[in-house]
């Protein structure tokens, strides 16, 4: 398996994880949301970085 790109991977993390999630719905908001967009509730958190292992 090749080597990931750095690049790549900032594309990726951009696109996928640099986002907020509603704690009362849990739908998915851009990062600069400030209320969620299905609900109106101003309750967000980031969403979870979470780091893949083998």
């Amino acid at each position: 398996m090749a080597a990931l790109d750095p690049e790549l991977m900032k594309i990726v993390e951009n696109r996928v994880l640099n986002k907020k999630v509603c704690r009362k719905c849990g739908a998915l908001n851009p990062p600069s949301a400030t209320r969620c967009r299905r609900c109106r509730s101003d309750n967000l958190r980031p969403k979870k970085k979470v780091v893949m292992k083998k």
